[in-house]
């Protein structure tokens, strides 16, 4: 059974983390948050970047970082529960950018 679909409005939403408990507003730079900016951890809810339809729901811990043509640094996810694995762009501007400390802790892959 398919979930419905969420529109991208509703993904930019304003959530409380699941690993730090952090209070984490809605994106201003045009693009959707989809990580903590403190802890920089994530949840398992999509398959396939943006479409929402993974059934997991864990918490995915940030292993390490990649750069990708056109995107820049990203935060490599990893989940908990099942293993998947999903690369994150990083949110440098706006009410929350992300806590570079954090992103230079992590090793590069």
């Amino acid at each position: 059974m398919s979930r419905p679909a969420r529109s991208r409005r509703a993904e930019n939403t304003a959530f409380v983390c699941v690993h730090c408990a952090a209070s984490v507003p809605a994106t201003t730079d045009g693009h959707y948050r989809n990580h903590c900016p403190v802890c920089l951890w994530s949840l398992h809810v999509d398959d396939l970047p943006g479409d929402r339809a993974s059934d997991c729901g864990a918490p995915m811990e940030p292993v390490g970082l990649v750069e990708k043509s056109g995107k820049g640094w990203q935060v490599v996810h990893r989940c908990t529960a099942c293993g998947h694995r999903q690369p994150n762009r990083l949110v440098r501007e706006g009410a929350a950018p992300d806590d570079l400390d954090e992103v230079l802790r992590l090793p590069w892959l």
